[in-house]
């Protein structure tokens, strides 16, 4: 099995990394799982971070790498309030939100040319 580092989506995100788009994103650990907000202006460079556990605090203590909801916007300003937005929500509305776009929780990662991670088991939602 190839690593984030090995693997052929490697040139395609060096090549994203000069294409700068803000966006708003959450990971979670699996169905249902811990949730993760964040924005950045690199998504694919992002999730390589959270992925290979280079950012160590909350997503690598949780294995929070699972790709499920994000938002791209014109500037970063609107970014960051997206993020503030979503912090300060329940988590059901979290969950109302993810499941209305993404009801299995799919890894999204694909969408951006990256490998996605295998599906993970479904837990209990709430």
């Amino acid at each position: 099995m190839l690593n984030l580092f090995q693997h052929p989506w490697l040139r395609t995100h060096r090549r994203m990394r000069k294409e700068r788009q803000p966006c708003t994103y959450i990971l979670a650990s699996g169905h249902y799982g811990t949730l993760y907000i964040g924005v950045t202006s690199n998504l694919a460079g992002r999730l390589w971070q959270h992925r290979s556990d280079a950012l160590t605090g909350f997503s690598q203590r949780y294995h929070v790498h699972r790709l499920i909801h994000f938002e791209l916007f014109g500037d970063m300003e609107r970014a960051i309030t997206r993020e503030k937005q979503l912090k300060n929500w329940h988590r059901q509305w979290k969950i109302n939100l993810i499941n209305a776009a993404n009801p299995e929780w799919q890894d999204l990662t694909a969408e951006l040319g990256l490998p996605a991670m295998a599906p993970g088991k479904p837990k209990d939602g709430s």
